[in-house]
C-alpha cells in the first residue's frame, strides 16, 4: 500500500511529463511553421476567369504564398514584372480561378490578344475559304478538329472529271471568322477558318484553294488519323452493294501494313477489272498459206542394160 507522500509526488512526476510534452510539441510545431513561412514565394494568381482577350488588371489578380520546391514556370512574383507601367497584357488562354498566371498564357508587356501567339513552335496559321455547307453549318468551333477535303476537276480523255480526295488530316481549328473563342458555343455561320498547320501543309491548302473547293470534315477529339484513305469520283456516287469505291478492308487504325497493303491490292485489283472489261477481243490473224513446191522431174537413160534416173529442173543438174 502506498503511502500518500508516494501518491502526490507519482501525480506531481505526471503532470510535470504531460506539459513537457506539450511544451516539445508546441516549439516543434513553431519551427516547422516558420520554416515553411521562410520557404515560400508570393505568386500571381487569378481573383476571377480570365478568357482569351482580357486585360489582366490589378482587380483581378492576387498574389499569394508558394513553397519555392512548387512554384510553376514562368509565373510572377511582383506586380511590377506582371503589369508594368503604361503597359496592358491580357489573357491568350484561359485562366481560372486560384490558378497561377504564367508569361506562356498572357500576352507581351504593351501587346494585344494575338492568334500567333498562340501557336505552337514549328506550326503556321492558314485560312481557307468556307460556307454554310463546307463549314459543317456553323459547328465547327475553335479548337475544334476537322479533316480537309479537296473537290477538283482532272482531265481525262477528251473530258473532265470531279474528284474527292482528302488532304488533311486532324488539324486544329484555330479561330473561325476573326474570333477565336465562341462563349456560349452556338452554332454560327461563317466566311472563313483559321487552321493550325505546318509549312508545307499551309503550301498544300493554298494550292487547293486555287485549283478546287475545300470542305471541312468535323472529327471526334483525339480520335487518330486513318491510314486508309480514297479517291472518290462520280464512278463511285452509288451504294457500296452496287459497287464503287469503298475499303478494300475494315479501316484499322495502326495498321498501316495491313491497311496499305489492302488498298494498294485493291486499287491493282480494280485497276485490272477495267482494263480487262475495255479490252476489245480481235480474232487472231492466220498466217499466209504457202503454195506448196513442185514435184521434181526426173529422166531414164539407159545405157546397154543398165538404166540410170536423172533429176532435171529445180535442184536437179
Amino acid at each position: 500500500m502506498l503511502s500518500r507522500q508516494t501518491i502526490i509526488a507519482l501525480g506531481v512526476a505526471v503532470v510535470l511529463g504531460i506539459l513537457a510534452v506539450f511544451l516539445a510539441n508546441s516549439y516543434l510545431v513553431g519551427s516547422q511553421r516558420k520554416a515553411e513561412l521562410a520557404g515560400t514565394t508570393k505568386v500571381a494568381v487569378a481573383t476571377s476567369p480570365l478568357t482569351y482577350g482580357t486585360d489582366v488588371t490589378a482587380d483581378k489578380v492576387r498574389f499569394v504564398d508558394y513553397p519555392n520546391t512548387a512554384i510553376p514556370p514562368g509565373a510572377f512574383t511582383n506586380a511590377a514584372q506582371l503589369m508594368p507601367a503604361g503597359k496592358k497584357r491580357v489573357a491568350l488562354m484561359a485562366i481560372g480561378v486560384n490558378e497561377p498566371i504564367l508569361a506562356s498564357k498572357i500576352s507581351g508587356t504593351g501587346q494585344g490578344a494575338s492568334i500567333a501567339a498562340l501557336l505552337p513552335e514549328g506550326m503556321r496559321a492558314a485560312s481557307v475559304r468556307i460556307n454554310d455547307v463546307s463549314g459543317v453549318a456553323g459547328f465547327v468551333q475553335p479548337n475544334d478538329s476537322v479533316d480537309v477535303l479537296i473537290t477538283r476537276d482532272v482531265p481525262g480523255g477528251d473530258r473532265k472529271t470531279q474528284m474527292t480526295d482528302v488532304l488533311l488530316q486532324n488539324v486544329r481549328v484555330i479561330a473561325i471568322d476573326q474570333r477565336a473563342k465562341n462563349a456560349d458555343g452556338s452554332a454560327k455561320v461563317a466566311k472563313t477558318a483559321t487552321l493550325e498547320v505546318s509549312p508545307l501543309d499551309a503550301q498544300k491548302l493554298a494550292l487547293a484553294q486555287e485549283v478546287g473547293s475545300l470542305s471541312l470534315v468535323l472529327r471526334k477529339p483525339g480520335e487518330q488519323n486513318n491510314p486508309v484513305v480514297e479517291t472518290i469520283s462520280l464512278n463511285d456516287l452509288r451504294y457500296n452493294i452496287y459497287g464503287g469505291a469503298r475499303y478494300p478492308a475494315p479501316a484499322v487504325v495502326g495498321a498501316y501494313g495491313g491497311g496499305l497493303g489492302g488498298a494498294i491490292a485493291g486499287s491493282m485489283s480494280s485497276a485490272s477489272n477495267r482494263i480487262a472489261s475495255a479490252t476489245v477481243s480481235r480474232p487472231a490473224r492466220k498466217a499466209p498459206s504457202r503454195p506448196a513446191a513442185p514435184a521434181p522431174k526426173s529422166v531414164q537413160i539407159y545405157r546397154g542394160v543398165e538404166g540410170n534416173e536423172v533429176k532435171v529442173g529445180g535442184n536437179g543438174a
